[in-house]
């Protein structure tokens, strides 16, 4: 970024490249340097950079309309959109299963909250709002949707503006917060969130969130069989919604269309965003299922809430694209493809001191660094493992997202990787190669 620019960035002390095109896995900056997108932009990017007719998509749907407000309108593309999403749901979604857009995945988590808490009121039960979480969770930036993410660095700065509704324990096997193992530890942090409901008001629990490949702050943690159906069973049991936040790990990434339906589970709520337009346009949505549809519909028929750029046309159209683009190119089966070949490139870093964990579900994987491997003890939080390693990997030209914290928010060390699915075995290499040279690098002294 230029020292003197007009844009307020995200870090004052950093210098941040100008992006000028996209080609495939790859990006190039405006002075000719190319990157392999090895993180999809923050698993964002499914279909790959520069792909001409989702522009031309977009072109096409702004020359006919480019905006209609939803208070008094909705539009062809919205509509189209919403059924396609919905067929490929979970079945308690096809029939009576409703689509609300958003322009992002905080705004859907908003949505979900808010859709959570009117769901109750009519159904007459007043009392409830809270919906409860994970600690080490993320559902997005916004004030509501940091409210139920236990991100503790994140949170931190904001803490006395964020309500404060109940966070139960992550479900993270590497670092079982109850130094347990699976399966001796009979699925003990499910069983929490009945702790949290027993130890608190049930009465006032509205709903439980959370993402079942839990993508950042934990480094594509994914969990052991029989967590998501308890979950839900405890759900059922004490009337509370389910709300699966798949904006990281929806749409295809982790080999289905959504993570959820690897356990046959179908929750409340299905959040979206990033894959679904894979950044040509800012897009997310709610799905809901017909069972919350239904206590609107036959109560007061109105959902008190809403944005200006909500089902936008031409974001609508987008995603229709990039679904298009999907389908037509057999990507949501080349995930599985990818990423074997993408583990198998990985592979050798398991032999590393420092590497702990290689994890993850589909194009959803995360590599953990460890001072000691026999104890999973993570490095100190002011040694940077993580962010030293991502600019290692930047100089073999690899992008990656380092983040730190996965251990208790502060201490652990990984980066996630989520490339596009139209990565090649060759382009999978050399990931593999750039990690093993980041690690020689800062591990060498």
């Amino acid at each position: 970024m230029p020292t003197r620019s007009g844009i307020f960035p995200r870090n004052f002390k950093k210098t941040f490249s100008v992006a000028a095109r996209g080609d495939g896995c790859w990006i190039i900056t405006e002075d000719g340097r190319k990157f392999l997108d090895a993180s999809g932009q923050a698993a964002v990017v499914n279909i790959g950079h520069g792909v001409a007719e989702i522009g031309r998509a977009m072109a096409e749907q702004s020359s006919r309309i480019a905006f209609a407000h939803t208070s008094q309108f909705h539009t062809a593309t919205a509509e189209k959109l919403a059924e396609r999403l919905l067929a490929m749901g979970p079945p308690n979604f096809r029939n009576g299963g409703r689509v609300f857009f958003t322009s992002g995945g905080s705004e859907a988590t908003e949505t979900a909250i808010k859709l959570a808490r009117q769901f109750h009121l009519e159904n007459g039960q007043k009392d409830r709002y809270r919906v409860i979480s994970r600690r080490q969770g993320y559902h997005g930036s916004t004030l509501g949707a940091m409210s139920v993410s236990g991100n503790v660095a994140r949170r931190a700065p904001y803490e006395p503006l964020l309500a404060e509704w109940g966070h139960i324990a992550p479900c993270f096997c590497y670092h079982c917060p109850f130094e347990n193992t699976f399966p001796k530890c009979e699925l003990i942090c499910a069983d929490d969130l009945q702790t949290q409901l027993d130890g608190g008001k049930q009465s006032d629990a509205a709903a439980f969130i959370f993402e079942p490949v839990v993508g950042a702050t934990l480094g594509a943690a994914v969990p052991p069989e029989g967590y998501v159906e308890r979950i839900a069973e405890i759900c059922r049991k004490n009337n509370i919604l389910l709300i699966a936040d798949e904006v990281m790990s929806g749409m295809g990434r982790t080999g289905k269309l959504f993570a959820v339906q690897h356990w046959g589970v179908g929750p409340d709520m299905i959040l979206v965003g990033k894959g679904i337009a894979s950044g040509y346009a800012p897009l997310g949505a709610v799905l809901v299922s017909a069972r919350v549809v239904e206590a609107f519909e036959r109560g007061s028929g109105a959902f008190m809430h809403g944005f200006t750029y909500q089902a936008h046309p031409v974001a609508t159209a987008a995603g229709i694209a990039v679904l298009d683009y999907l389908e037509a190119h057999k990507l949501f089966d080349h995930v599985n493809v990818a990423a074997r070949n993408l583990r198998t490139a990985l592979s050798p870093l398991q032999a590393h001191p420092n590497v702990g964990d290689i994890r993850g579900l589909g194009l959803l994987l995360g590599v953990e660094f460890v001072r000691d491997k026999a104890t999973h003890e993570p490095f100190a939080k002011e040694q940077n493992i993580a962010e030293q390693i991502g600019l290692a990997c930047l100089e073999e030209s690899v992008l990656t997202y380092p983040t730190q914290g996965c251990v208790d928010g502060r201490r652990g060390d990984h980066i996630l990787l989520a490339p596009p699915f139209t990565i090649s075995q060759d382009e999978c290499m050399l990931i593999g190669r750039a990690l093993q040279s980041s690690l020689s690098k800062v591990f060498s002294a």
